[in-house]
């Protein structure tokens, strides 16, 4: 089964969830791993620690320039990352 997060968080109305069935035969701690990749893909857990405090639309400009300039940065050195 895919999970496709977009439409998940379209239908909920805006609340993201992730969840994973559990496939036949499937063990619980390979059902945990599958849930951790899926958590980790969808981004909840990034968003929940942004949100954690309030950030003006100053201060989170300045933070996504400074992401930005270290992603060309990054490119330019020729440094991947997954």
């Amino acid at each position: 089964m895919v999970i496709n997060i977009g439409e998940l968080n379209r239908i909920a109305g805006g609340i993201r969830l992730a969840f994973v069935t559990l496939r036949d035969g499937e063990d619980p701690e390979a059902l945990l791993k599958r849930f951790q990749t899926t958590m980790q893909r969808s981004g909840i857990l990034r968003e929940l620690r942004n949100r954690r405090f309030f950030r003006s639309k100053g201060e989170q400009s300045r933070l996504d320039k400074q992401r930005s300039l270290r992603r060309l940065r990054r490119r330019r050195r020729g440094v991947v990352r997954r």
